[in-house]
């Protein structure tokens, strides 16, 4: 096996792809979910409201790992069959329920900070509740909610690593791996890299996107 830092980074970037690929999946599958459970959590249907609010409580207090376990373990403890590939799927089912909760919270946040007057100025001015939402409120919420949401999507970099908890060879897995076969330690502490290259590409997307929606004065 080869010791060198090429040899390192092709094999480290093999799970730097799997791990990319969860975060993709996880940020598309979560961000509309989040936005449902927001709408439902604020339901005037109380039951439904009651329901939405535990589950994100759940979901919110107790820790990311528990849940990868729960999801991956949980069928075989039931006696149910889990099909091929279910590894990468379980942790991908956890990852997209526990960042949908996060993301609902900061929706929720963000419309509720919208003042009403707003929404009683578009009423007066003869919008419907679609265009008041799409034309007056839609923007403000979008920048009220950047910066918490960024905070969020670069955790989710990082949370990634967790799903080495269940044998999914993201780059920690390969990390540790390499380094094991290697007799080496800085292969595992070489994948810090990856991590940061990746943070710093987010942070500088998202201080684009804060630039841009700066001229929307809230």
């Amino acid at each position: 096996m080869g010791t060198s830092l090429a040899d390192v980074t092709l094999y480290l970037g093999q799970g730097f792809l799997t791990s990319l690929k969860l975060f993709s999946l996880t940020l598309v599958m979560a961000l509309p979910l989040g936005l449902l459970f927001s709408v439902l959590s604020m339901s005037k249907v109380k039951i439904v409201k009651a329901v939405m609010k535990v589950i994100i409580w759940a979901i919110r207090g107790t820790p990311l790992m528990l849940q990868i376990f729960v999801v991956f373990y949980g069928p075989g403890l039931m006696g149910w069959h889990t099909p091929e590939g279910y590894r990468f799927n379980a942790a991908l089912i956890a990852f997209v329920i526990n960042y949908a909760c996060y993301f609902s919270e900061i929706y929720r946040g963000g419309i509720e900070s919208i003042p009403r007057g707003q929404y009683e100025a578009g009423q007066v001015l003869g919008m419907t509740k679609k265009q008041i939402f799409f034309k007056v409120v839609l923007l403000q919420v979008i920048k009220r909610i950047v910066p918490p949401m960024s905070n969020e999507i670069i955790t989710l970099v990082k949370d990634t690593s967790l799903a080495n908890t269940i044998g999914i060879a993201e780059i920690i897995f390969n990390g540790r791996k390499y380094s094991k076969m290697a007799g080496l330690v800085w292969p595992l502490f070489y994948t810090g890299v990856f991590y940061l290259v990746f943070v710093g590409i987010l942070t500088l997307i998202f201080n684009y996107l804060e630039k841009k929606l700066s001229y929307f004065e809230v």
